[in-house]
């Protein structure tokens, strides 16, 4: 099917490792010119590129850490003097980390913070002059922040935000045909997954796949299917919904 993505921009953010990754190439092979960052250099960095330039299309691998808003603004100006506008914003960037509440510093919760919210805040704030009429705007969520889960008060808390962030702002931007969404997702198998002990990761993968109505854990394409789908006009008139890519997880 074509999606009739060709031609179009788009920002990803976090776009060189797992669902990012999956993201990113999914978007280039529908035709569509991708900015994606990066915190750290590495092989992701590398591969990512060399399969983007034999993909073909005008993209762009850069470097920002979204937790300084310094970054962030040289990476929204990046943006506009590459493309002049952007029909598809992701944010996908996020870190995690696993806490006991009551031990939870303040700097801690500050860095999660940091990247999962206030850095998609202003991605957001500063890409609205090249956002336009029929533009897409998808933030990754999880369904963490529907049933809570121990040790991740602050990752679940930033995840929650976003969902009461994106409802508002696909009220307020609605009437210039600006959609704002988000993709609740469920346990998504990535290199995290795949760098643990063999023993530990068959034991994750267990326990997660029991949960699910699938019996599986998700894949980065299998997201991506879902982006492509928010970022096209087949889903013209959702707009404020969490989209659950979590297959049937309980």
């Amino acid at each position: 099917m074509d999606l009739k993505l060709d031609g179009a921009k788009a920002l990803v953010t976090g776009g060189t490792r797992g669902v990012g990754r999956g993201i990113v190439l999914a978007l280039a092979r529908a035709g569509v010119d991708v900015i994606t960052c990066y915190r750290q250099e590495g092989e992701a960095v590398s591969t990512l590129v060399r399969e983007l330039k034999e993909t073909g299309g005008d993209h762009h691998v850069v470097r920002a850490d979204l937790a300084d808003p310094a970054q962030v603004t040289g990476l929204i100006e990046r943006c506009r003097t590459h493309y002049g506008r952007l029909d598809v914003v992701v944010n996908n960037a996020g870190v995690i980390s696993h806490v006991p509440y009551g031990e939870l510093p303040l700097a801690e919760w500050q860095r999660i913070l940091d990247v999962n919210l206030t850095a998609a805040h202003l991605v957001i704030q500063q890409a609205l002059p090249l956002l336009g009429e029929g533009s897409s705007v998808i933030s990754i969520g999880s369904k963490s922040s529907e049933v809570g889960i121990p040790l991740r008060a602050h990752y679940t808390a930033t995840k929650a935000a976003l969902r009461g962030l994106t409802r508002s702002l696909a009220k307020e931007f609605g009437p210039q045909g600006i959609r704002f969404n988000v993709l609740a997702l469920g346990v998504i198998e990535t290199e995290a997954l795949e760098a643990m002990p063999a023993e530990q990761a068959a034991v994750m993968r267990k326990r997660y796949s029991e949960k699910t109505a699938l019996g599986r854990l998700g894949r980065p394409d299998e997201v991506a299917g879902a982006v492509l789908w928010l970022a096209s006009s087949l889903s013209s008139y959702v707009t404020g919904a969490t989209v659950h890519v979590d297959g049937g997880i309980s």
